[in-house]
């Protein structure tokens, strides 16, 4: 089996690695080491965002490694401060200017926006112009439902590639795969080993379900190995985050072993349909309206 990660091939026909290394919330200072250590691991894909701060360093990450820029897939996303048609297209230069790059592989919109969606609709209207410009080679969204996919596609030329969102064995939100199936939109999973509620506080976590610890043992595996193995299994893509190189590695460390049917079904059945993260309709302008610097 390979020690690679597969491809996923977008509805234009871009290739982007299943698995790839997040940043959310890796502090600047450590963000650097983090992408480095990654792409010597073996990782080609490094997902990040202009309202987590540290593109700058996702860039220098990325010319520290040595690989060439056609080597690395470079996914980030725009900011809710920074929709509108015209802020779009200067916020794609900020992030352009910020990674150290002329191109993005991937640009994003970060939410739905849905207390303004008609400024979510002009966003996505000029992802549709880089696109055309060839400034990135594929746009998609984050953290939208079916009824924000609804309203966007019913207005939108550019069916989405990639709808980012909160994925693990906890909650799966299995429904909107079955919509971004419908429309040939990948479902990537932040979040995808459950860090959203293991650190949240809740009292059960991803980390210590009997079921995946269970599993973990018979491959001699962590339960996050579990947990990665199975989204991937699945046809999805999983971002998980890490600034300390062995776990990088353990979470790269997933290629050479493959879970049953059985077992999928089992880590299926442990889907509490309770959200981690924020309702993505909560995410306003007044409430996380923040403004993104310049380059």
């Amino acid at each position: 089996m390979s020690r690679k990660s597969p491809f996923i091939t977008f509805n234009n026909g871009v290739q982007m690695p299943a698995l790839g290394l997040g940043v959310f919330q890796s502090p600047p200072a450590e963000t650097v080491g983090a992408v480095e250590a990654a792409l010597r691991t073996g990782y080609r894909l490094i997902d990040t965002a202009a309202a987590y701060f540290n593109e700058r360093e996702v860039g220098e990450g990325i010319r520290r490694s040595g690989f060439a820029r056609d080597e690395v897939f470079i996914e980030t996303k725009v900011w809710i401060s920074d929709y509108g048609y015209d802020a779009t297209l200067h916020a794609f230069d900020k992030s352009a200017r910020k990674l150290g790059v002329e191109r993005l592989d991937l640009l994003l919109l970060h939410q739905p926006l849905s207390s303004a969606f008609d400024r979510t609709l002009e966003a996505y209207r000029a992802l549709e112009k880089l696109l055309a410009d060839g400034k990135v080679r594929a746009i998609g969204v984050s953290n939208f439902m079916p009824e924000h996919l609804d309203r966007l596609l019913s207005a939108a030329s550019v069916v989405p590639a990639v709808n980012q969102i909160e994925v693990h064995p906890y909650f799966q939100q299995t429904a909107l795969q079955r919509v971004h199936e419908k429309h040939g939109i990948v479902t990537q999973a932040w979040s995808p080993i459950g860090g959203v509620i293991a650190y949240g506080g809740r009292e059960k976590t991803t980390f210590d379900d009997p079921t995946l610890l269970g599993i973990a043992r018979q491959y001699g595996k962590s339960a996050a190995q579990v947990m990665l193995r199975w989204h991937l299994q699945k046809g999805l893509s999983a971002i998980p985050k890490s600034v300390k190189p062995a776990r990088i590695a353990e979470n790269f460390d997933v290629f050479d072993f493959e879970l049953t049917r059985e077992q999928v079904a089992a880590i299926d059945a442990l889907d509490t349909k309770v959200r981690g993260g924020p309702n993505p309709d909560s995410i306003t302008l007044a409430n996380y309206g923040i403004a993104i610097p310049e380059a």
